[in-house]
């Protein structure tokens, strides 16, 4: 069994957004994000993957298909295939989130 500390693996830099995989296999991904406060990343789809954003430490500012939800630790938002979606820190601290990806956009 792998293990990992979604917590101590989440990086954060002044100047980007990060992203650091937690787990990947051929058919999803788990990623950890770190955001400073004010950090966006932009919306953007994937044509074939669902996308789940989790909420571990501080507030996200979610868009999914044009509707905006401020999320709360604990709390997750899901952005179907195909729908623009994007998340922001508004502040004041930092942001950790959980990111689940299926099926694998690229597969490893």
């Amino acid at each position: 069994m792998e293990v990992k500390d979604a917590h101590a693996l989440a990086r954060f830099d002044a100047q980007a957004m990060t992203k650091t995989k937690l787990f990947a296999t051929v058919r999803f991904f788990t990623d950890v994000y770190g955001l400073e406060p004010g950090q966006v990343q932009k919306a953007h789809a994937h044509e074939g993957s669902d996308k789940v954003y989790v909420v571990l430490e501080g507030r996200a500012r979610v868009s999914v298909a044009g509707e905006i939800a401020d999320l709360a630790p604990g709390q997750a938002a899901l952005a179907p295939a195909g729908s623009a979606h994007g998340v922001e820190n508004p502040g004041p601290g930092r942001l950790k989130l959980l990111v689940y990806m299926a099926p694998h956009p690229k597969p490893t």
